[in-house]
């Protein structure tokens, strides 16, 4: 563990980074991924010092290669359920290490539950070595496929754990478990945001999720295939607004959990045919099977954050698709090591 032996936090107002001021030194975990990168983004600009951590292994140094020069930001290879160790102050953690995508945790079990648990042990160690803020990534897959809608931040979950997306839920539920146990009893100012199905610049083409996957397939001109019928919903927030919750949750100082998505609620065949329209594609739209545990319904109730951090999706649906579809038309579209295990439909968590 971090060198996280006994003493007591340096004093300093859980406030520190409140009204807007950026935190002066922050560590990534996971800073090369997607979300992590649009985080690592928007520190810098704000000032900050940042320290992003990556193994590599699903995120990738080409999203961050635009900050490599910047003297406010360094890029470290590290495996956070090794060992993590940084020199210096550290006055906020993010930890947002994690395979995110279906297609990621089915090829990496074994590697998803050990990220959700040693590496948040971890870096939790590290922010209580530095008495630094924490805030874990955690996801709205803790709710499951769930019998209550929209999901509240009070909503225990209906989780499946021996299923196939057991490694990730059960892995960011505990995770979310031994964040709590940090604060209540080792001192920790620690925070929780669960996070909603979010889309942008730098998803991977074939990371397996619904947006990437459609766009990539109506811009090659390949059926788009839908799950089921479609009916099926999800709610998708843009990652400009998505990151713009996590910093003012992080400057809030609040344990959470708090949700942050877009509570708008859209089908998967409607999502499909949006992206055919953004294209301007002709592709066709093939039904195929669902996937197993695959959630019929998933919308937050996003209350908490409009009371607490002043917070709301700005993005509409629209521009942002035009936004990600646009990078996505000069990206390559390649396969990428991290290929579809077993193929078929995309899956939306």
């Amino acid at each position: 563990m971090a060198r996280a032996h006994a003493r007591h936090r340096k004093s300093r107002s859980p406030g520190a980074t409140r009204e807007g001021r950026a935190p002066r030194r922050v560590v990534v975990t996971g800073g090369a991924g997607f979300l992590g990168s649009h985080l690592c983004t928007a520190l810098v600009d704000q000032g900050a010092e940042v320290l992003a951590l990556d193994n590599f292994v699903t995120g990738s140094p080409s999203n961050v290669a635009h900050l490599l020069h910047d003297p406010g930001f360094r890029l470290l290879r590290c495996d956070v359920t090794d060992f993590v160790h940084v020199p210096g102050p550290v006055d906020l953690v993010l930890h947002f290490a994690s395979p995110a995508s279906p297609v990621d945790y089915l090829r990496m079990p074994v590697e998803t539950l050990k990220v959700g648990s040693l590496g948040t042990w971890h870096a939790l160690g590290l922010a209580k070595d530095k008495g630094a803020r924490f805030v874990l990534a955690s996801t709205s897959e803790v709710y499951g496929d769930p019998q209550c809608h929209p999901q509240p931040e009070s909503y225990w979950g209906h989780v499946n754990p021996i299923g196939p997306r057991g490694v990730y839920d059960e892995g960011k539920r505990f995770g979310e478990a031994l964040t709590t146990a940090y604060r209540d009893h080792e001192g920790v100012d620690t925070g929780i945001v669960r996070i909603f199905n979010t889309y942008g610049p730098r998803m991977r083409p074939h990371d397996g999720r619904a947006i990437p996957t459609f766009i990539r397939q109506a811009l090659l001109g390949e059926p788009l295939t839908v799950a089921g019928d479609g009916a099926q919903t999800r709610s998708v927030c843009f990652v400009d607004d998505l990151v713009r919750g996590v910093l003012a949750f992080a400057a809030s100082g609040h344990p959470g959990p708090v949700n942050l998505g877009n509570p708008e609620e859209l089908t998967v065949l409607r999502i499909a045919k949006d992206v055919l329209a953004a294209v301007g594609s002709a592709s066709a739209i093939e039904h195929i099977a669902l996937p197993v545990d695959d959630p019929k319904v998933r919308r937050p109730d996003t209350t908490l954050a409009e009371e607490l951090l002043g917070w709301r999706p700005r993005v509409p649906w629209t521009d942002g698709l035009a936004r990600t579809v646009e990078w996505f038309g000069q990206a390559s579209l390649e396969d990428e090591s991290a290929t579809v295990v077993g193929g078929g439909a995309p899956r939306t968590a």
